[in-house]
């Protein structure tokens, strides 16, 4: 597939040789053969027409204000901004989106079939000191030319962003790439806590945790409130990171993630935790 000459082209032109239809070397051989790393296919945005990518990004920007939104409610705001859209169609954005209302109904966020599903162990429960309780969510990212999905780990005690990793697949590999890392640490939580998605009830995910004698929490159905202080995390990203800079590429956004979790967590003051920083209560 490529020379030592071509392998000296620019990354994005190697990346045109890429052809995920390809039926004769898996995208791994691909990759390995255009000198790339396999990274950045999962950093490749998701294309979506223009139209769609303007309706997803005011979805997400109504959904973080109000998370008891479902499709109904979300499309009956979308009309009342002049805009022309059915309930089908923005069910089927939510869906993309992983969107789902915190009130009972019909949700996106579903265990996969045979999947066991675990209780919500932290209702009452006094957050008291740090790696008690860990908790990992996906959002959906928007960008200028599509979006990926990010999933990301954090402390509830220091507000401290353990891990995180991008993708434009919802499958469970790159949930299991976070977790990996984050459990390579010193710290590992007493209990961890996710919604029922079919990433975080899959056997591989919950086996791991097992293996490290960590005890399994899952949100009750649309109850995003169970999950409160990772839902604040991505109402502070979106509004002073995301939203304003409008990434074009997988590259840039990885960059500006990086550059923002650092700030987040050893530069801004959280009022939650008496205007400390997280890492001041999670790496001390």
């Amino acid at each position: 597939m490529a020379g030592k000459k071509a392998l000296s082209l620019p990354v994005e032109q190697r990346k045109e040789w890429i052809d995920s239809s390809d039926g004769t070397f898996s995208l791994r051989r691909q990759y390995r053969l255009a000198g790339l790393s396999r990274s950045n296919h999962y950093y490749e945005p998701i294309s979506e027409s223009e139209e769609n990518l303007k309706l997803m990004r005011l979805i997400d920007q109504q959904y973080i204000k109000y998370p008891f939104y479902g499709y109904p409610r979300m499309t009956d705001w979308l009309q009342s901004q002049g805009y022309e859209v059915n309930h089908k169609r923005v069910a089927r954005l939510m869906k993309k989106m992983d969107l789902q209302a915190i009130t009972p109904g019909p949700h996106t966020s579903k265990p996969a079939k045979g999947h066991e599903i675990y209780p919500y162990l932290l209702r009452g429960v006094e957050i008291v000191r740090k790696s008690q309780v860990w908790s990992m969510d996906i959002t959906y990212i928007p960008m200028k030319k599509g979006y990926l999905y990010l999933a990301a780990i954090i402390d509830w005690f220091s507000r401290y962003v353990i891990d995180w990793e991008l993708s434009n697949s919802m499958d469970r590999e790159f949930c299991m790439r976070s977790l990996k890392r984050a459990l390579t640490g010193r710290n590992k939580p007493e209990i961890f806590n996710t919604d029922q998605g079919s990433q975080f009830t899959s056997s591989e995910f919950t086996t791991l945790l097992k293996e490290h004698q960590i005890a399994i929490s899952m949100d009750g159905k649309g109850r995003a409130v169970d999950n409160i202080f990772i839902e604040r995390l991505w109402w502070s990203l979106k509004y002073e990171n995301i939203y304003p800079s409008a990434y074009e590429s997988g590259d840039s956004l990885k960059k500006g993630l990086q550059k923002y979790f650092h700030y987040y967590n050893h530069e801004r003051k959280h009022s939650s935790i008496s205007k400390r920083v997280p890492a001041e209560l999670f790496e001390n």
